[in-house]
């Protein structure tokens, strides 16, 4: 769990909470072990525990929203954080204002509390329209208005510093509305309403739609039974309620479906994984080793490599376009397709024709496979292929450099039912080694985009050239990963090895 936290890019937001509770909790203690201000403000000591506990409280929800995954977790983390920081500035308000006098510091902290108050509104929106998934015109008008207010709202909240037009403070640290005071408010009740009505309207289950209605009408209710009186802590208490009862409401149901996806997508994987051969056939003549290794749960590589007959070997290596569950789902269709007719037919262009016309059947997503299939014949050492809009495989004859098979044949599958496909012979000598793969390989990036590239595969090939199959991917696994440096890994990368014996 430490090493979780430790990792973690919002570890800076559960620092801070903490900072602000050990604050708060700083701030009642000095008024408490001061018997002269504690005479003074004591009535107002409710605000203090209300401080403290809700700074604790904002403490352990955003360490809660830290382990939670999905949409609006990162909203929630960011409302949290605003809460606790809403909180701090509060109990720093009443603290200079009401215990040490200090006029121009109640201000200023007044003022950050405002600005606060108008961003917390606004990531609660955003928060909301995430987890209950907003729909419709209003929602993209709210979308963009929203912030545009907010905006409006920042520029009459900074004119106070110049012009007290909606409040100002005396010399005794006293808070003062003007008549344009109600101004303020425009924001907050415009905000206020068209969240309601999209909560009202979204499809999300009504323990969600009331859970997030909390965070709306239990402040405004504390906020309109008590007018005038800028600075109470009690309206803080209700928006940790609020923030309570949504993560508890929201989150859980949230989470419960993200486990119930998180066992379909473990399923899923495991179906691919049995799908492609985990121990790829062996021969006298040859070797033949493969990796596949998916940016998410499930993938849209594959690789299959089997024997025809006992003379005829088969390599395939293909790329649906997409990721996750779709390409996944259609990944399993084109192997089964190629697999089908790669059995029944004699030649790499006719296995190829035959399985584009099927895969362009019923294709309405219109996604499509880049491949190249390959057969073997091992008495002859005779390699026939068709590449369908996939990378070139990289050749290492004998004592001589790194070559792509730089031909192409056609479209990708599921392009053009009509599209023909032709076909190349390769004759392979002891020695020889043919390295397949995806473009997961060569489009891997590091943090500052850059790609991994053709050159420094063939560098990692050249170097491995005298080394067993399964150790080249390895090394060209290894050597992706130093390149990426913790960059995360954006596409599938699937490779293949085949090495004539000498």
């Amino acid at each position: 769990m430490l090493d979780k936290i430790k990792g973690s890019r919002v570890l800076p937001g559960l620092l801070f909470t903490l900072v602000s509770a050990a604050a708060s909790f700083a701030l009642s203690w000095a008024l408490f072990s001061d018997q002269e201000t504690l005479s003074r403000v004591g009535e107002r000591l409710y605000d203090c525990g209300i401080d403290v506990i809700g700074a604790f409280v904002c403490a352990a929800l955003y360490f809660g929203s830290m382990r939670q995954e999905g949409g609006g977790a990162r909203e929630f983390s960011a409302l949290t954080a605003l809460v606790s920081a809403g909180i701090l500035t509060n109990g720093l308000m009443f603290f200079m204002g009401l215990a040490l006098g200090r006029s121009t510091l109640f201000f200023a902290f007044a003022m950050a509390s405002k600005l606060l108050d108008l961003v917390m509104i606004y990531f609660f929106y955003r928060y909301v329209r995430i987890t209950l998934d907003f729909k419709g015109k209003l929602a993209s008008w709210a979308d963009k208005g929203i912030p545009i207010l907010m905006a409006v709202q920042t520029l009459v909240t900074l004119s106070n510093v110049f012009y007290p037009l909606t409040f100002w403070v005396d010399g005794n640290a006293a808070y003062h509305a003007t008549d344009a005071s109600p101004t303020e408010d425009v924001y907050l009740l415009v905000a206020a309403l068209v969240a309601t009505i999209l909560i009202f309207r979204s499809k999300s289950p009504r323990s969600q739609k009331a859970a997030a209605l909390t965070f709306i009408f239990l402040p405004l209710f504390n906020y309109f039974t008590t007018p005038g009186e800028f600075g109470n802590a009690s309206n803080y208490g209700m928006i940790l309620m609020s923030l309570v009862i949504m993560y508890c409401i929201i989150f859980n149901e949230k989470s419960e479906k993200l486990v119930s996806t998180q066992t379909e997508l473990d399923t899923a994987a495991e179906i691919q994984t049995s799908m492609v051969p985990s121990v790829p056939p062996a021969g006298e003549a040859f070797e033949l080793h493969a990796s596949m290794n998916t940016a998410k749960e499930v993938g849209g590589d594959f690789y299959d490599c089997f024997m025809i007959d006992p003379h005829r070997l088969c390599i395939a290596i293909a790329d649906v376009s997409g990721k996750g569950m779709p390409a996944a789902l259609f990944m399993m269709r084109g192997t089964t397709v190629i697999k089908d007719h790669a059995l029944i037919r004699d030649s790499t262009s006719e296995i190829m024709t035959a399985a584009n016309a099927r895969l362009c059947e019923g294709n309405d997503e219109e996604m499509f496979i880049t491949a190249w299939i390959g057969i073997l014949d091992t008495r002859t050492m005779t390699l026939r292929y068709t590449n369908a809009g996939h990378n070139y495989p990289v050749l290492l004859r004998k004592g001589r450099p790194c070559e792509p098979v730089a031909e192409t044949h056609g479209l990708f599958l599921a392009g053009l039912d009509f599209t023909e496909y032709g076909e190349s012979e390769l004759k392979l000598e002891p020695g020889d080694r043919l390295f397949l793969y995806t473009d997961g390989v060569t489009e891997a990036h590091d943090p500052t985009n850059a790609q991994y590239g053709e050159d420094r595969l063939n560098e990692v090939l050249e170097r491995t050239r005298q080394s067993p199959g399964d150790q080249v991917l390895d090394s060209v696994l290894a050597d992706i990963e130093d390149f990426s440096r913790e960059a995360p890994q954006f596409d599938d990368i699937t490779m293949v090895v085949l090495t004539i014996k000498e």
